[in-house]
């Protein structure tokens, strides 16, 4: 299977469904919340990036193509190892592309000469840095950090 297909399986299983809550910024059409239409986000393609998108009847199909035409290629997936791969997408995804690739840089210089496994630590490292210094953290940081613990196993799927 391509690497992206299982990366965005893993990726869209983080993200999940529908969902409309309004105290999430994502949601919204306009920033800051509460602003313009809680359109809601559904597979991570939220009101506040896609506004002019039916974001509740967006297909998997349409996310997937999305997915790759906004966040894998942009960040140049395919010329990382698979399992780091995965781990700059969801960033991506998540985060912003600007960010995930930001992230990637700084965990190259600071864990130059190392091996996989330690780039892909100083990776999470840093955007669980970036993550729970965010306002929404007290909200949503539970499930945040689950899916942050979860990748790393995960990027050992991928091939």
């Amino acid at each position: 299977m391509e690497t992206f297909i299982q990366a965005f399986a893993c990726v869209v299983g983080h993200e999940g469904g529908f969902s409309n809550n309004p105290a999430d910024p994502g949601n919204w059409t306009k920033s800051p919340s509460g602003t313009g239409q809680c359109r809601g986000t559904k597979y991570g393609i939220s009101a506040r990036s896609y506004p002019e998108c039916d974001i509740l009847n967006l297909s998997l199909e349409q996310a997937q193509l999305i997915y790759r035409h906004d966040f894998w290629d942009p960040i140049g997936a395919d010329e990382l190892p698979a399992p780091l791969a995965l781990l700059v997408f969801d960033a991506a995804v998540n985060n912003g592309v600007t960010r995930a690739v930001q992230w990637l840089e700084t965990a190259r210089k600071q864990a130059a000469n190392s091996t996989g496994a330690e780039l892909c630590a100083e990776f999470q490292a840093q955007r669980l840095i970036f993550m729970a210094a965010l306002p929404t953290w007290k909200q949503f940081g539970r499930g945040w950090a689950r899916r942050l613990c979860r990748l790393p196993y995960q990027s050992l799927t991928i091939t």
